[in-house]
């Protein structure tokens, strides 16, 4: 297998895995685990099978052109520190889906739970298989929108809702930061391919623009590692279940951040403010988070502030700018990940079958559950730093590099004594779990009654501590190839010579070690009585609630700040925010004008046809009668808005635009019905006004009119500026000559919309399709009672089915059949759809297209809706218009993707012709499938917005009083 089949392959696997799980039923939760258990082990096996490409500095690489002019291309990259931490996604992973098997009850979502748990492996795959620094944002927001959606599992628990909404407020704000630090840095390179960002460290520390783009990558890196002052999060993560908490944070969401740290540290590090910044950040959370483990009351609440101190620990050996400082972090990376995956497992088997993890009410559970007791009481010791174990190795390399000399500051002295002290508290937090858990007398009143957990839910515990065992003993066998190949990877030639060995003699390393062992022991000592006294919170932190700080500056940005800008520059009123933003528009315009001279051709100026001119009369009369006509008789005024978009159709018409005409002319048909359809919501007219108000109602018109007249004259002006200059000039040019030659389409506009510009094309039918969703979201609530969600979507449609008026009627004549306006409408739908399937294969050389035929059908739907009422729509079509704006994107980015395995960029587009035997001659595109995808995709827009609208009407119909039954449509149910 290649390298590309292979990287394509790991990263694609858990996203199609996830897809799969989504759509599994609820009661098949042994299909579910295993389906999740065996794209996890394929993962694993890909994994491994890169580890001979990576070894000595090898770099695995697949690279696909996504828009190559930008420097943005899909990369795919594997070097001996991205290998490391895909073995951990995979490897811990797989153990957590074993887990989750047995942890997880028949009651909850499985399917829910493994589709999110798969897509969350990918994301993060694929941020540490990223190769361009903006795909690696990409993923990085990926990975903290599934692990929202995994803290909020139980989203019927406030705790959930409340831990993953402020969970994504920190991670997704500190993403944004990274966005704008990833453009920055791709600035100073010139390039956004990780490759060149690595190699240029010295270019990058010596420009002007260093100091920003670090603090920017340092905000998104610091927020996802949970570091202060950012790590209030982590702990209200809690309320996940425990196999999300295993895997979020021991090897990927909270491991995103120093992975970041480590992957940049050759382009970013070496210099006083990496040291000073990600040093001083490090060592706080280090210090704070050990300490504040030592008072929490829960199992779990003790493992996240512990999870927030050695990621802090990480991170300061990150930040101590030395490479042995560096080695010491990737390795303390992969042994934090094995204990305390472990120690989550293990807290969630005590809460599983004891129903309670506080602290308080747990005791002496060596008796019950001696197994689970041995294997966390080994776990725990990792963590703490006991010898024979693998912290015990990563720890001492980390106070041997606290030892050496760093800038000669004062923090920089003091630094062994920070660290032996934060060391003695990692011992009392490791020594209270194990002591008040499994030791003294035994628990009562247990909401269960503790016994072991079934054999194959232990057992992913059992292999992660023997990892801690095996590793601590005889490292140099088992772990030393796996970091010499990721600190290889991560520090090139600068790798420093570093011994694993269990034992170097009596050193001061290992003083310091033998001191925070005996001071932890003593400090437990010290607060045992206090803590058993059951209090909640340290001594000098227990006021401070983490929560309520981030609610309170919730509160203040997003109500009273926010709310004060609406006050002050929001209105309800459409017009006013039209005005605003026609205002604004204006001022931009002439700003960008000032001191440059719009250059205008005169003498290009055509000779005006008397009848152009006459038909723009009759145009800016319909515009003009509009606005007057709308204080009076809305409809009447809708009537002379579409007078004036058909003058527009017709003019695109006069200047050889016919896609355009065709366009406007379906767009006006389209609006002009729904506009119809919102006319009821308008609020009535005000009657009786003083003249006071009325003078005010007047002077607004009029102020209107000059801003109306202002804009629209310099809109003209613009445009005639840019019709009017010399053909060489413009960039028509180049589409009319390419166009047939790099297209294979003789319609340049369409070519244009589906080639040239496909990307963007991609990026409107996205909005298009939100949009929809967004209209249907806000009008949902106003649907009428007989749609509500509690009847079945199946019984739904069958009682719309079965109300929906027969085609002919009993007892009608074919002439009484065919002299009904709505039968009429019913059957142009047909000619109307074969219509719209003609606009869209022509439309490559001729006038049409997708956007175009997609309207055309709408105009059928709409049609349809005039005839029977939407259920008829509903149920006569089975109309899904959700799963056509999928299906549409779908097909529209998927065309995109083919040319990849052609080796071309992305939405690159293939023209051909073929010989068939009748036909003869026919031409052949690949655009053809993209302008399918845009067809389907505005089809179902234009249905979902449709039967929001329709649905509010019908209510409109209706009494509060009505009841959940589906009644007969009439025809006139419009």
């Amino acid at each position: 297998m290649s390298n590309a089949t292979l990287l394509i392959s790991l990263t694609i696997l858990p996203f199609a895995g996830s897809l799969v799980a989504a759509f599994l039923p609820a009661n098949a939760r042994n299909i579910e685990a295993w389906l999740s258990g065996l794209i996890a082990l394929s993962a694993l096996i890909l994994t491994t099978a890169c580890y001979w490409s990576v070894t000595a500095g090898g770099v695995m690489r697949y690279e696909a052109q996504w828009l190559p002019t930008l420097g943005l291309n899909f990369i795919l990259r594997m070097d001996g520190f991205a290998w490391l931490f895909a073995m951990l996604v995979t490897g811990i992973g797989l153990l957590v889906v074993l887990y989750a098997r047995y942890y997880m009850s028949p009651q909850d979502p499985v399917p829910r739970f493994f589709s999110f748990f798969l897509a969350f492996m990918g994301a993060m795959l694929g941020v540490v298989l990223a190769g361009n620094l903006i795909q690696l944002v990409f993923f990085w927001e990926l990975t903290g929108l599934f692990s929202f959606l995994l803290i909020g599992y139980w989203h019927h628990r406030a705790g959930a809702r409340d831990g993953a909404r402020m969970a994504l407020t920190v991670t997704a704000t500190g993403g944004l930061c990274l966005l704008a630090g990833m453009l920055i840095l791709g600035h100073v390179v010139g390039s956004y391919d990780l490759d060149e960002v690595l190699a240029a460290g010295e270019l990058i520390r010596s420009h002007a623009l260093y100091l920003p783009a670090l603090i920017l990558i340092l905000l998104g890196a610091l927020t996802k590692s949970a570091q202060f002052p950012f790590h209030f999060w982590l702990p209200q993560a809690m309320v996940a279940p425990t196999p999300v908490s295993a895997y979020l944070h021991s090897a990927t969401l909270v491991k995103a951040g120093v992975f970041l740290l480590a992957r940049l540290w050759p382009a970013l590090a070496g210099t006083d403010a990496w040291l000073w910044i990600v040093g001083m950040s490090g060592l706080v959370t280090f210090v704070l988070g050990a300490y504040l483990a030592i008072f929490q009351q829960d199992l779990k609440g003790l493992l996240a502030y512990s999870t927030i101190s050695h990621l802090g620990l990480i991170t300061l050996l990150l930040g101590l700018n030395t490479p042995l400082a560096a080695v010491a972090g990737i390795f303390h990376i992969i042994n934090h990940a094995t204990f305390k995956a472990s120690l989550f497992m293990g807290a969630g088997i005590i809460d599983h079958e004891t129903g309670t993890r506080d602290i308080r009410r747990l005791s002496g559970l060596y008796r019950f559950m001696p197994i689970t007791a041995t294997l966390a009481m080994v776990a725990a010791a990792a963590m703490a730093g006991v010898p024979l174990l693998n912290g015990f190795l990563s720890k001492e390399m980390f106070f041997a590099e606290t030892i050496a000399a760093h800038d000669g500051s004062l923090v920089d002295q003091t630094l062994p004594l920070v660290a032996t002290l934060a060391g003695m508290f990692s011992v009392a937090y490791s020594l209270r779990f194990i002591h008040e858990t499994f030791f003294g007398p035994p628990a009562v009143a247990l909401p269960r009654v503790p016994h072991e957990p079934p054999r194959w839910m232990r057992f992913p515990v059992e292999l992660l501590v023997v990892a801690c065992l095996v590793v601590g003993i005889i490292p140099e066998l088992t772990v030393g190839p796996v970091l010499e190949t990721a600190a290889y990877a991560v520090l090139g030639p600068a790798l420093p010579q570093y011994n694993l060995a269990v034992w170097h003699g009596f050193t001061l390393p290992l003083l310091m070690s033998v001191a925070a062992l005996l001071g932890g022991a003593l400090i437990y000592r010290l607060l045992r009585e206090h803590l058993l006294g059951g209090v909640e919170g340290p001594p000098l932190w227990r006021h401070l609630k983490s929560q309520h700080i981030f609610e309170r500056v919730l509160v203040t940005v997003s109500w009273r700040w926010a709310g004060a800008l609406k006050n002050l520059l929001g209105t309800r009123h459409l017009q006013v925010q039209l005005r605003l933003l026609v205002g604004t528009a204006l001022i931009a315009a002439l700003w960008s004008l000032y001191g440059r001279e719009l250059a205008v051709d005169h003498t290009a100026s055509p000779a005006l046809d008397p009848a152009f001119a006459l038909l723009w009369t009759v145009g800016a009369t319909c515009a003009v009668g509009a606005a007057c006509l709308a204080k009076y008789h809305r409809l009447a005024a809708l009537i002379l808005v579409g007078g004036a978009g058909l003058v527009t159709s017709i003019t695109f018409v006069w200047l050889s635009a016919p896609d355009l005409a065709l366009t406007q002319l379906l767009v006006e048909i389209v609006t002009t019905v729904l506009i119809l359809l919102g006319l009821r919501w308008l609020p009535k007219r005000i009657e009786g006004i003083d003249s006071g108000a009325r003078l005010r109602i007047r002077a607004r018109r009029l102020g209107d009119l000059a801003l109306a007249l202002v804009a629209g004259s310099g809109l003209s002006l613009l445009a005639y500026a840019v019709m009017s200059r010399p053909a060489p000039s413009s960039i028509s040019r180049f589409f009319l000559e390419h166009a047939y030659t790099e297209g294979g389409g003789t319609n340049v506009v369409n070519v244009i919309l589906v080639d040239f510009r496909g990307f963007d094309t991609l990026g409107e039918i996205t909005v298009l399709g939100i949009v929809a969703l967004a209209v249907y979201a806000l009008l949902r609530r106003f649907r009428p009672a007989s749609d509500s969600i509690d009847i079945p979507e199946q019984q739904r449609l069958q009682n719309a089915r079965d109300a929906a008026p027969p085609l002919r009627p009993p007892g009608t004549t074919l002439t009484d059949y065919l002299a009904i306006p709505a039968v009429i409408m019913q059957l142009m739908f047909p000619f109307i759809g074969v219509l719209a399937m003609f606009l869209l294969i022509r439309g490559h050389n001729l006038p049409g297209g997708g956007f175009i035929a997609g309207i055309t059908m709408t105009v059928g739907l709409l049609l349809l809706y005039i005839a029977g009422g939407i259920r008829w729509v509903e149920a006569r079509l089975h109309v899904r218009p959700v799963r056509w704006i999928a299906m549409g994107l779908l097909l529209a980015a998927g065309t995109g993707v083919g040319a990849w395995l052609f080796s071309y960029p992305f939405l690159t587009s293939y023209a051909a012709h073929a010989e068939l035997p009748v036909i003869g001659r026919a031409p052949l595109a690949s655009a053809l499938l993209f302008d399918l995808g845009v067809f389907v995709l505005v089809v179902g827009a234009m249905a979902l917005i449709l039967l929001a609208l329709a649905h509010q009407s019908i209510r409109s119909h209706r009494t509060p009083s009505a009841k959940a039954t589906v009644t007969p449509p009439s025809a006139g149910e419009t």
